[in-house]
């Protein structure tokens, strides 16, 4: 499971990191972009996705809302889907089918201890996204990070951590395609090697309670 995350980059490194992506619109976002130490369920994310042929970056909800529920106010809404049964599963199948996208992170909580790249550089949460649209015309976008089998490192702390997609096969995880292409994608969603990582403990009041953890079982 995956219920908290960060994404620490100083605003003129992430610039640099996400240039391929950025656009002259992004601008007003940047501007207000501040170093997040902890990201909770709920909460507005950054991610990367395709749409209309073209990469771009979004702010999301974490939180899966499918787009054919009726009620936003009853639906559940998880935070994580499972490798496993992403292409079954009524709320994740079409997201994996049409909507992936990547989450920029720098560090993923498991039980009070922080997992980060040894080099301490920014990597990718695999994850899915959607978009809900309302009687009315509005519209609500939300995602969700996908899970799988943990790594010896996290194996201790947890029996799930987040699928991390490889540096440079960004755009192949994006890319729309039959079921074939989805078969093609299935080894990324194996565990990440331990070997470029490491895990130090925090001090309990580190990172607080999830007061959404109702919402991160829902995997």
């Amino acid at each position: 499971m995956c219920g908290r995350y960060c994404l620490d980059k100083p605003r003129a490194e992430l610039q640099q990191l996400l240039r391929s992506w950025l656009r002259p619109e992004d601008s007003a976002w940047l501007e207000h972009y501040a170093p997040r130490e902890l990201i909770r369920p709920q909460e507005p994310v950054l991610a990367v996705r395709r749409e209309h042929g073209e990469d771009r970056l979004s702010h999301m909800l974490w939180g899966l809302l499918p787009g054919w529920v009726k009620d936003p106010l009853q639906a559940p809404r998880p935070i994580n889907a499972r490798a496993e049964t992403i292409a079954e599963k009524a709320s994740f199948r079409g997201p994996w089918r049409h909507h992936r996208c990547l989450l920029p992170s720098t560090g993923f909580f498991e039980k009070g201890h922080l997992i980060q790249r040894k080099d301490r550089q920014l990597f990718w949460l695999a994850g899915v996204w959607d978009r809900w649209i309302g009687p009315d015309g509005s519209e609500v976008e939300t995602c969700c990070v996908i899970t799988t089998q943990p790594n010896s490192l996290v194996a201790p702390l947890h029996d799930r951590m987040p699928v991390i997609i490889p540096e440079g096969l960004e755009s192949i995880w994006l890319e729309p395609g039959d079921g074939a292409h989805r078969r093609a994608l299935e080894p990324m969603l194996t565990p990440a090697p331990a070997e470029p990582w490491d895990c130090r403990a925090l001090k309990p009041t580190a990172v607080p309670a999830n007061k959404h953890q109702q919402l991160s079982l829902l995997d």
